[in-house]
């Protein structure tokens, strides 16, 4: 079973003033999230990781950079692992979009839910499971991965592993750069950290 390392990127503007990046172009981490990225290579850099994955945005690749830089990997970057295509609702405050009638959905039966001119939170979590089981595959049932990512996809992914039901996922919580470690198998996979605080122990490679 590999150890996959679902990271979340650090902090940037948009999670600050609480708005919904999507998959805008040009959000970066803020110096605080920038610090979060350093502080993440300093605990994890000497972990046995195989390899270092990345969404394609730029917050998630500038998580990934220190953690490269000090595991002596290059970053591997995986479409699959991408934020949720949010369409017309990129940009938008968390204040305004509570203010539409659909909000209830999303909150109570996201399963039911599509982004205007985006996905659904279900082809959403196919999107990232399929990446990650494609991943495992491609590796040693001992391996370490790491894979930076963001919340949501991240969430969707712990919910289908744990075998949460869609509509609950909102339930679980994903702070930027955290940790949350799965070990997945063929027939079962386990959750062995959610929101790691640094303190798992890493088997001997």
């Amino acid at each position: 079973m590999p150890i996959i390392l679902l990271i979340r990127h650090g902090e940037n503007d948009y999670v600050k003033k609480s708005r919904m990046a999507g998959r805008l172009p040009g959000v970066h981490l803020n110096d605080h999230g920038e610090a979060q990225a350093k502080a993440l290579a300093e605990k994890l850099g000497a972990a046995p990781i195989k390899t270092l994955y990345s969404s394609p945005l730029e917050r998630a690749m500038e998580t990934a950079a220190p953690l490269a830089e000090a595991l002596k990997l290059e970053i591997q970057v995986r479409p699959g692992l991408i934020e949720t295509d949010i369409g017309e609702w990129s940009g938008l405050s968390w204040k305004s979009m509570r203010r539409l009638k659909v909000w209830r959905t999303v909150q109570l039966a996201p399963s039911l839910f599509r982004f205007p001119g985006g996905e659904s939170f279900a082809e959403t979590q196919h999107r990232i499971c399929k990446e990650i089981e494609t991943i495992c595959y491609e590796h040693e049932p001992k391996d370490i991965i790491a894979c930076v990512s963001h919340a949501d996809p991240i969430r969707l992914a712990i919910a289908y592993y744990i075998g949460l039901p869609l509509d609950n996922f909102q339930r679980l919580s994903v702070s930027p750069s955290s940790i949350t470690a799965l070990s997945i198998g063929e027939s079962s996979s386990h959750l062995l950290n959610l929101n790691f605080d640094f303190s798992f122990n890493f088997p001997k490679s």
